[in-house]
């Protein structure tokens, strides 16, 4: 039997396809339904799901909505953003299971527990840069040098000439999947997710702390 991963403010589900690669089983939860998620899937808030049924699990991993801690704070300053970290944060370590916090760089996660991975650390052409805080001593891989131009605008014409891409609003289909290895998300959904090659990174170390089964390492 796989071990299980609780995947909170799973979206449609990019942090989850990367542990699933690496060997778990996946559950995802969500206050929006997620028709594209690839995992089972359940529609709720997600810190009340985890309080009710985090012994089910054997690890967990948080996105909390991370727009509070974007530019879209200052250029809407008259709509309110979620605040989840501190209380995501407070639930999982109350609860004391391995778990990952996965967020924006400019979000309040703690420095001394948190790894950044990017893009350019597994070959992608993004470098969408995410800090991942956890109980866990996680180890980054090498972080290359940024040396490939990247687009904000014009991206089909500059991924033609070989540039990088940002992943920002609807960028559609003729980008964001080979960007961000993800092939099944809506570009709206792309523009929110994590490509699933950081958290099958992770769960990778993950699987190894609990003394689970790695998919692909023969014992």
């Amino acid at each position: 039997m796989k071990p299980r991963l609780l995947d909170l403010f799973c979206c449609a589900g990019g942090a989850g396809e990367g542990y699933a690669r690496a060997g778990f089983e996946v559950i995802g939860v969500d206050i929006a339904p997620q028709p594209n998620n690839r995992h089972e899937f359940h529609q709720g808030d997600a810190i009340e799901f985890l309080t009710a049924n985090w012994r089910d699990f054997d690890a967990i991993h948080a996105s909390p909505p991370c727009q509070a801690y974007t530019p879209l704070g200052a250029l809407h300053p008259h709509k309110t953003y979620p605040d989840l970290i501190a209380a995501t944060r407070d639930a999982l370590d109350d609860i004391g299971k391995p778990y990952v916090i996965e967020n924006v760089m400019s979000a309040p996660l703690d420095k001394k527990r948190s790894i950044t991975l990017c893009g350019g650390m597994f070959g992608l052409r993004t470098y969408r840069h995410r800090r991942f805080e956890s109980r866990l001593p996680l180890a980054p891989p090498e972080h290359p040098k940024h040396v490939a131009l990247t687009a904000t605008r014009q991206r089909k014409a500059r991924w033609a000439e070989g540039w990088h891409v940002s992943i920002t609003g609807d960028v559609g289909t003729y980008v964001g999947p080979e960007a961000m290895g993800i092939d099944w998300m809506t570009g709206d959904e792309l523009c929110q997710a994590i490509p699933p090659r950081y958290t099958e990174f992770i769960g990778r170390q993950l699987l190894a702390a609990i003394g689970a089964p790695i998919e692909g390492v023969t014992p």
